[in-house]
């Protein structure tokens, strides 16, 4: 993901992990020069609108132990709002048993994406101020992404929300946590670098494919695809310096959560018909929080 400091923003955005990557594929010149351009230390009017607008908000956080978490926060619209260009605050009740851990100081991404709009654009930066159900961050990146491989989903909000009370903790996934994994057409994956000044950028990215585009293997690991894209290669570039990753998978008509955190492995020579590389995600971790989205989706 880009680095963050104001002065690097505004020459190269970019980290060696994705200067490596961007640089196996023959795109390093062309990002040197668009990244500056596209990734901005503020957020434009526009973004601001956008992520206003948002019933739900995808978050990233690194907890304790350094394992990346994908969560995710909703509301009525508006319950995302930014006081100035350089600050996101969000409103909306957080849960004790979420395992992703957004606390001051701690750096935090932010994915807002309109599915029926198949609109989508990045925030990055640090929990500023973390008071009651609110979260004031301070915004260092700000970048949007193509609406590709994103499925048009219409969210409806679910008055009555029947949560758990207690999260499931599952020490490797169950046929449920598989069904929903290899039925999915989208999820959501946290990552972050660790720069040389001891800074740590985090990132949160949507991935979506056909229905089974990721597909469980025989010891239990994540087999994803990596589909062609803008060639800014923020999460893989991610793994080349940290190879860990926080998964997001939604049951869109329940408004379950499935979180998972664990060892990536790249094999950035494994192409296929529609991919020319794939990762693989092995589970460390694994939660399971039921009823927690009070929004249902319909395509």
């Amino acid at each position: 993901m880009p680095t963050s400091s104001l002065q690097n923003t505004l020459t190269s955005p970019w980290h060696a992990g994705e200067v490596e990557l961007q640089r196996s594929v023959g795109s390093h010149e062309k990002m040197a020069a668009v990244g500056p351009k596209v990734i901005r230390p503020y957020m434009p009017e526009q973004h601001r609108e956008f992520f206003e607008e948002l019933p739900f908000i995808v978050l990233g956080s690194v907890d304790h132990a350094g394992r990346p978490w994908a969560t995710l926060r909703a509301g009525a619209p508006g319950f995302v709002h930014s006081p100035d260009d350089a600050h996101l605050e969000i409103d909306a009740a957080g849960d004790d048993q979420d395992p992703a851990e957004l606390k001051v100081g701690a750096p935090i991404g932010m994915l807002g994406i309109q599915p029926h709009t198949r609109r989508r654009n990045r925030a990055n930066g640090v929990v500023q101020e973390a008071a009651g159900d609110t979260l004031l961050v301070h915004v260092t990146q700000s970048f949007g992404n193509c609406p590709r491989f994103i499925t048009r989903r219409e969210a409806i909000f679910e008055p009555v929300v029947a949560a758990s009370s207690e999260a499931a903790h599952l020490d490797e996934l169950d046929a449920e946590a598989r069904a929903l994994i290899e039925s999915a057409d989208t999820f959501f994956v946290a990552s972050y670098v660790r720069h040389e000044d001891g800074s740590t950028d985090v990132d949160v990215s949507h991935r979506g494919g056909p229905e089974g585009f990721v597909r469980i293997d025989e010891s239990g690991a994540l087999v994803i695809p990596d589909y062609a894209g803008n060639n800014f290669f923020n999460t893989l570039g991610n793994f080349v310096r940290h190879p860990v990753a926080g998964l997001l998978f939604v049951d869109f008509e329940r408004g379950d959560l499935l979180q998972l955190t664990g060892r990536v492995t790249l094999h950035l020579a494994e192409a296929s018909e529609d991919a020319a590389r794939h990762w693989r995600v092995t589970p460390v971790s694994i939660v399971r929080r039921r009823g927690v989205v009070p929004l249902r989706w319909r395509i």
